[in-house]
């Protein structure tokens, strides 16, 4: 079962090691010290921050990360977006991560995704829309996105995570569900 909480700072070790880890460190681009962890994930995990940095587990056992905020929480990104693609009021993003490679290529991706994305809509009940930028470069997260059943929408011209790759970016959108009639 995929079940998730908020991180915590003794959480931290853990996220600095699969922060670390080749297949992360690639897209993510953190600085994976202590020190740049704390920085960076500190302040939602003392709630300084309105980011929702989710330590998501499978039956029990941590086995990645989900961020997830208000796209209005954040202007500046919000701005950047809104420039490329339309973007609703209550529109809400992600972003991910599956710590151990060992744990990727299962499906665990997908299923975290899903139960995030569904979860969000009550979760959140102001959110109109999932959106989520992706290099163009990622195939196996914008891959993931897919098997989640968000729809690409967009290629977008966003700044990178990573300043080795260029701008190329797909948008990714679920919406909220229309209740049933």
């Amino acid at each position: 079962m995929i079940t998730w909480r908020r991180i915590g700072e003794g959480d931290f070790p853990l996220l600095g090691r699969w922060l670390a880890q080749p297949h992360v460190a690639r897209w993510w681009n953190h600085d994976t010290s202590p020190e740049g962890v704390d920085r960076d994930f500190g302040p939602a995990a003392r709630g300084q921050e309105p980011s929702e940095d989710l330590l998501v587990m499978l039956d029990g056992e941590p086995i990645g990360l989900v961020q997830r905020c208000r796209l209005t929480d954040y202007p500046e990104y919000l701005a950047e977006l809104a420039a490329e693609v339309d973007v609703p009021d209550g529109a809400v993003t992600l972003d991910y991560l599956i710590g151990d490679p060992r744990l990727t290529g299962r499906g665990l991706g997908a299923r975290m995704i899903r139960a995030v994305v569904a979860a969000t809509w009550t979760d959140h009940p102001d959110a109109t829309a999932v959106i989520v930028p992706v290099h163009a470069a990622n195939r196996a997260s914008w891959r993931v996105l897919e098997k989640a059943g968000l729809r690409r929408v967009a290629e977008a011209s966003l700044e990178p995570d990573n300043p080795v790759d260029d701008r190329a970016h797909y948008i990714y959108r679920a919406d909220r569900p229309t209740p049933a009639r």
